[in-house]
């Protein structure tokens, strides 16, 4: 008895979270994403450099990223190059504007209306899976290869991938915060202003993310395709040149500006939603 007390009142020493020996165990340290990303990088260009070298695809077909890299170099200096990069710019921002703003009006409209949202999802249906570069035709025909022809394309384009994350948006809204707003007074425009907006801006901002890179890869395809000024234009001519390298180089700089805006909407997406709980999760991670 006085023995099974005495256990009982004799406090156990803590667990030592170690491993054998009593060696204490060291939490694993995350990798670090931009040093991961870094070697991927330079792995992939040490591989492209070995592939024509190696002769295992011939050099007229994908030249060497050394030499990509040094056309690329030499046209940054050109004014040209940067007109193209301009205009590509231009006909990106107008176009993801106009949808922005469009699919804003409309979605908040027609998804705190129910009767008008159900009128309406049929024809979203069907005009939503469309492809925009089969609108390419009725764009020429209507504009010719003016930059009107590209942003058909591109507001089209951008404007589902907004409109309907503004629909999920105005549905997600909480009824009882509704509710509440009712009782207290508040009317329909401060209604939208401190419930819907709040409640629906993250899923604007993410239809603004996927809506800004549709728009780019519709602004280079038009370009591309129509002849539109812009950096499609310039890759389709140096394709008709069978200047291999430089059509390399001018795709590497297209996908230099799709990093460039995907950052620039990231963090426009951070400092929109700091109050966010998903975005003060990624902060503290």
């Amino acid at each position: 008895m006085t023995t099974d007390a005495a256990k009982a009142g004799t406090a156990r020493p803590p667990a030592h979270p170690s491993g054998a020996g009593g060696r204490p165990r060291v939490a694993g340290r995350p990798p670090n994403r931009a040093l991961l990303g870094l070697a991927g990088v330079v792995g992939f260009l040490l591989l492209w450099e070995a592939v024509p070298r190696l002769g295992l695809v011939p050099a007229r077909f994908l030249p060497p990223v050394s030499e990509v890299l040094a056309t690329l170099g030499t046209r940054l200096v050109l004014p040209e190059f940067w007109t193209a990069v301009g205009d590509t710019v231009v006909t990106w921002g107008i176009g993801l504007g106009i949808a922005f703003a469009a699919a804003g009006v409309l979605g908040f409209v027609i998804g705190s209306v129910p009767v008008l949202r159900a009128f309406t999802s049929s024809t979203v249906e069907f005009l939503r899976p469309i492809p925009s570069v089969a609108l390419i035709p009725l764009a020429i025909l209507l504009y010719g290869t003016d930059m009107a022809s590209t942003l058909l394309l591109v507001v089209y384009a951008a404007f589902w991938q907004i409109y309907i994350q503004v629909l999920y948006g105005v549905a997600d809204i909480d009824p009882v915060a509704e509710q509440t707003a009712r009782s207290y007074g508040l009317g329909r425009l401060a209604r939208l202003r401190y419930v819907a907006w709040p409640s629906a801006l993250p899923y604007i901002l993410t239809g603004l993310r996927l809506g800004a890179a549709v728009a780019l890869i519709l602004t280079i395809t038009g370009q591309l395709i129509i002849g539109t000024p812009g950096l499609g234009q310039q890759i389709a001519i140096a394709k008709n040149s069978n200047a291999t390298a430089l059509v390399y180089a001018l795709i590497i700089a297209t996908g230099a500006l799709g990093v460039a805006v995907n950052v620039g909407v990231r963090a426009l997406e951070r400092r929109a939603l700091r109050w966010h709980a998903s975005v003060r999760g990624e902060e503290i991670v």
